[in-house]
């Protein structure tokens, strides 16, 4: 046994080992991940740099060809100006082209100076003489013949240049892209060697460790099966305990369930007192509001009354008027006839009686119009008898208001009484709620000492669990020393 290897030597082994495969892993990796990263970078630095200076170059060709017509039809500096600048950039664009491109693109970046150095020497002689008084339309043919053809050469030069570079762009992306993938197939293959070393390892020492458990593993078990038969005894006794918690369980809820239909009861007293209180209150002001309607009642009926009886009075005073009015209009009118007949036969001396009679027409005429006043005054009497109509009708509203005031009286008055039957059938279930308590309880008790019999037969069997567990004390011992053959 002394010489045999335990358990945590072996297991570092096995970890050693595993740790190698990870560091030739990561190495691998590492060195990889590098080359990958050197061929992206190459791409970005370089290849994609050169693209951009170029596509620069040629934005800023364009640009200097657009300031230069622009000072061809208008000989404006600020024209002349944008053209130096945009050479400027065309030359700086250039230069970073010359540092970065390799030598197999130097010959093309060669072609395009000396291309732009022409172009730039014959539109300068063009512009020139545009400065001067010569026609437009021969500079203008001198920069189509001339200036024109190496505009177009230089053009050309620039797009081959570019898609010369477009090609070795994409040529060195898919050689970063085919560097990466073998880097990533290499990993993957030493991650699967190492995967299924360690599943080797994991076999061997699994069946090396299963040989020195087995011999232990058998006295356990023997060991086992006497703490399992004072286990089962245990087991009974818990089960006698957890029937007996069942029942007091169940006697709690009844008592639980009990207690909550009391308290509901008690509260539906409480909530029903209030409600029939509330009723009584309201049934004292249905009863106040009919009062106050049946006073109102009265006050109608007197008022109709009183315009009653004022509308007799005006209509006899209206008769009277009215009789009067029509007699005295009959006799102005006789009158102002013969007034006005005498005042004719008597020529000059009937003059002022003729005035007389022209203010006894006058007063005709007034009596005219004090008629149409008496009409009017009649007009008064048909609303004074229209607005006793409508509080007649008033007063038949609040009489049928009084009368569904008294209704809902009587209907409070049988909630009421509804509701105190409640009452008392509230009480009777508290009645009975309390006696299954007292009923529960008692169930509860019988209970309990079901549970200490339960207990007592359990402390029995823990003594034999005790002798048990000290044997498996001892082989937990010989598992430790074939852990740790050093352990005593």
């Amino acid at each position: 046994m002394g010489k045999q290897r335990t358990f945590g030597q072996k297991l570092g082994a096995g970890f050693a080992v595993t740790v190698a495969l990870v560091v030739a892993i990561g190495v691998v990796a590492v060195y990889a991940l590098r080359n990958v990263v050197a061929s992206k970078d190459h791409v970005i630095t370089v290849d994609a740099q050169l693209l951009q200076d170029a596509e620069s170059m040629r934005s800023s060709l364009e640009r200097k060809g657009g300031a230069n017509r622009g000072f061809l039809l208008s000989r404006d500096e600020q024209f002349f100006a944008a053209r130096t600048d945009a050479r400027s950039e065309f030359l700086a664009a250039l230069d970073r082209l010359r540092r970065l491109a390799p030598a197999e693109a130097a010959r093309a970046i060669d072609a395009i100076a000396k291309l732009e150095a022409d172009h730039q020497e014959e539109s300068d002689r063009v512009l020139a003489l545009r400065r001067t008084d010569a026609a437009l339309e021969a500079v203008t043919k001198e920069w189509d013949d001339k200036v024109g053809p190496k505009r177009d050469q230089l053009d050309s030069a620039i797009r081959e240049f570019i898609t010369t570079e477009k090609q070795q762009l994409e040529t060195s992306r898919i050689a970063s892209t085919e560097a990466a993938a073998s880097a990533t197939n290499l990993v993957i293959g030493l991650g699967i060697g190492a995967v299924v070393l360690g599943i080797l390892l994991a076999f061997v020492l699994a069946r090396t460790l299963s040989r020195q458990i087995a011999g232990a593993v058998g006295q356990v078990q023997s060991s086992s099966a006497e703490l399992q038969a004072a286990a089962n005894q245990q087991a009974t006794g818990a089960k006698e305990q957890a029937t007996a918690m069942n029942e007091i369980t169940t006697t709690i809820s009844e008592l639980l369930a009990t207690s909550r239909q009391i308290a509901e009861s008690a509260q539906r007293v409480a909530q029903i007192a209030g409600q029939t209180a509330t009723a009584a209150k309201a049934g004292n002001g249905m009863v106040d509001k009919a009062h106050g309607s049946i006073a109102a009642i009265r006050q109608q009926v007197d008022l109709v009354v009183t315009h009653m009886l004022e509308l007799g009075k005006k209509s006899q005073q209206i008769g009277a008027v009215l009789d009067i009015v029509s007699e005295l209009a009959e006799q102005t009118n006789i009158l102002a006839i013969n007034a006005t007949i005498e005042a004719a036969g008597a020529g000059d001396a009937g003059k002022r009686f003729a005035v007389v009679a022209d203010e006894i027409r006058k007063l005709a005429d007034r009596v005219a119009v004090s008629t149409k006043e008496v009409r009017a005054l009649i007009d008064d009497v048909r609303s004074a008898v229209n607005t006793t109509v409508m509080a007649t009708e008033t007063g038949s509203k609040a009489v049928d208001t009084g009368s569904k005031q008294f209704g809902d009286v009587a209907s409070s008055f049988q909630q009421i009484t509804g509701l105190v039957t409640t009452t008392t059938e509230a009480s009777r279930e508290i009645e009975l709620s309390t006696k299954q308590q007292t009923t529960a309880v008692e169930q509860v008790n019988l209970a309990i000492a079901n549970v200490a019999q339960a207990t007592k037969e359990t402390e029995a069997s823990s003594g034999q669990t005790l002798a048990t567990a000290s044997q498996l004390a001892g082989l937990s011992k010989d598992l430790l020393r074939l852990v740790q053959p050093q352990a005593d």
